[in-house]
């Protein structure tokens, strides 16, 4: 364990029709989403804590948030932390959305939002009015590493295979990943091989499982995800694993890392725990404190174990300047883009 702490469009008609539609269901889901949270919210404002909580997951159930979120639940419900805690799914622009939601908040205490590296690159790639800046950061939780994977078939047998190749001809090794985080993993790497990460062919794809298919199928060569989705796939044999993008060797996985072979990319994907604003530091602590209990639950580690995250907790001082120091290097890597 890591602790830190200190005091505290164009395009032909069906495919403009189609993106309308997703737009559209977007924007619905985000709709009943925002009506739920202002119905909840709106009830227990100002309420204490310890009696009941509304925890903003700020994307669709399913995903790595919501599953921070409901672990969260469960533990603070089966030992007694709140008595009442209810998850609200609020997604839409990156999780920018909720942030904006929650951040209206100021000076309340029984909403908390859950967050990490994706929240933090939404702000900087959509230039949100909202940033991180207009809540309360508590604590960082947990982090998941990413793992470049390439399929079983391919001719890539190592990382310096594949950045040998990559290197000669930019275009000709199409990269997949399931989200803006994996994207800015591929730049790292770009970065630190000497590569233009704009000349990178990189694929985006919906989700961990939708890049996975897009290896196997040979729709892309490579691909950066999370060490979670893909661990089956590696485990069957359907794809070979490269490296793991951790700052050392992590106990229980058996893939070398990036560092160790000579880039250093080492960004993870760390979840966090905020509250709204305008909070005084008597309910910063208290806060703080709640979410501290949490992560004590058995609940809570067998989440971990079932999620395969690795424990990292960063409180108070040190939590803000982390976070002031992940947006320049996430604001690095877009401006590499070209963003």
């Amino acid at each position: 364990m890591t602790e830190q702490s200190a005091p505290a469009t164009s395009g032909p008609p069906r495919a403009r029709r189609t993106v309308a539609r997703a737009v559209g269901a977007a924007v619905a889901a985000v709709s009943i989403g925002v009506a739920a949270f202002g119905s909840i919210t709106s009830a227990a404002a100002g309420g204490d804590p310890t009696t009941s909580v509304t925890i903003v997951a700020p994307a669709a159930a399913g995903g790595g948030w919501d599953g921070v979120a409901r672990s969260m639940q469960q533990a603070q419900r089966a030992n007694g932390i709140v008595n009442s805690v209810q998850v609200v799914n609020m997604p839409g622009a990156g999780g920018t959305i909720a942030l904006g939601n929650v951040a209206r908040l100021e000076g309340q205490t029984d909403t908390l939002l859950v967050g990490g590296t994706g929240l933090l690159a939404a702000e900087v790639q959509f230039g949100s009015a909202v940033t991180h800046d207009d809540i309360t950061p508590l604590a960082v939780t947990v982090e998941e590493y990413d793992v470049i994977v390439v399929p079983a078939d391919s001719p890539y047998e190592t990382l310096d295979d594949l950045v040998a190749a990559w290197r000669e001809r930019p275009g000709s090794v199409p990269w997949t990943g399931g989200g803006s985080f994996d994207q800015l993993v591929v730049t790292d790497l770009a970065v630190s091989a000497g590569l233009d990460p704009a000349d990178t062919n990189y694929i985006p794809s919906d989700g961990g499982g939708e890049a996975i298919q897009a290896l196997l199928n040979g729709t892309a060569a490579a691909a950066s995800g999370g060490y979670p989705d893909n661990i089956d796939q590696i485990e069957t044999g359907r794809l070979r694993a490269l490296a793991l993008v951790a700052q050392q060797p992590v106990e229980g996985i058996d893939i070398p890392t990036a560092v160790d072979q000579g880039y250093d990319v080492t960004l993870t994907n760390w979840r966090m725990i905020a509250a709204p604003g305008g909070l005084d530091t008597a309910q910063r602590t208290q806060l703080t404190g709640i979410v501290r209990d949490t992560l004590r639950t058995p609940e809570w580690r067998d989440a971990m174990d079932r999620y395969h995250w690795t424990e990292r907790i960063i409180t108070g001082r040190d939590l803000d300047a982390f976070i002031d120091e992940e947006r320049r290097r996430i604001r690095g890597l877009y401006e590499e883009l070209g963003r």
